[in-house]
């Protein structure tokens, strides 16, 4: 019995599907080295890697819970837990609960501007399911709360979050908005039907170049930022080969096809992740 519980609460927080975390931990480890000017210590790494893992669990709940509802009448979501009714409600809460203390508990090991931040990060976190509702472009919303880990990374090395982390945080939304349209565009159809809010819905025809327009400011503002901190050819290499990764994306999703499409999604983290091993080559050689 406990067992199946366990399990049950693993599939609530996607365990099995770690493309979720990863999308946000490769720009929070990428500003933790732009702040740091390089290797930020084990400290730091260990508190944003299980932080982000953490908080993304959390998030997973609380959506979970806002959509259960509108999950009933999307084929990728029917089988979630909160939505089948496996888990309840509370239960979910719960979970979400503990997880996000647990990521406040690693916070507290930082200093205090960090933890300022960490309350304006779970804010967001909580608004964004129910943006879906309201936002035209709900992706926008969440493109902000997967970005937190930014200015929190400036803030936990320098004590100040510059205007740099600002322009970090800007080029990231870009990149959340290319690869949640293209999550977006698998469930077209079922959110068209429910009344649900979505990027792919309001961008329609156009929802390929926005894709495309969003991955190109976000590759072109984190290119600028390697450059202006005196990153070399690699890093450079490292932007072409993440660029070829969106072209690859666009070879995928021009048809709208949902497979096409989902698995656009799936392999974003190895983009991001791209990115990351550049900035972090790119100061460990400079």
């Amino acid at each position: 019995m406990l067992a199946r519980r366990f399990a049950l609460y693993l599939d609530l927080i996607r365990w099995n599907r770690p493309a979720g975390w990863l999308l946000l931990l490769w720009p929070t480890l990428g500003a933790l080295w732009f702040a740091s000017g390089g290797w930020p210590g084990w400290h730091l790494l260990v508190v944003f890697v299980l932080g982000t893992i953490l908080m993304r669990s959390a998030g997973c709940c609380v959506n979970d819970v806002a959509d259960r509802d509108f999950d009933r009448h999307v084929k990728r979501t029917v089988q979630r837990p909160v939505t089948s009714g496996a888990v309840s409600v509370k239960e979910a809460l719960v979970l979400g609960a503990a997880l996000a203390l647990a990521a406040f508990a690693l916070v507290l090991t930082t200093n205090r501007l960090t933890i300022v931040w960490s309350f304006a990060a779970l804010a967001i976190t909580l608004a964004y399911p129910f943006a879906k509702r309201f936002v035209s472009v709900p992706q926008a919303v969440l493109g902000i709360a997967f970005s937190f880990g930014i200015p929190m990374a400036f803030a936990a090395v320098q004590s100040r979050v510059p205007v740099f982390a600002a322009w970090l945080l800007a080029g990231n939304l870009f990149w959340v908005l290319a690869y949640d349209t293209e999550y977006a565009m698998v469930d077209r159809d079922d959110d068209l039907k429910i009344g649900m809010k979505t990027s792919a819905i309001t961008f329609g025809r156009f929802d390929v170049a926005a894709v495309m327009a969003s991955y190109a400011i976000f590759l072109a503002v984190w290119a600028w930022a390697g450059a202006s901190q005196g990153l070399g050819a690699v890093f450079f290499a490292a932007i072409g080969i993440a660029a070829a990764q969106a072209v690859w994306h666009w070879q995928l999703i021009r048809g709208r096809t949902r497979d096409g499409c989902f698995k656009a999604f799936r392999l974003n983290h190895w983009l991001g992740f791209t990115v990351f091993a550049g900035i972090a080559a790119g100061y460990a050689l400079k």
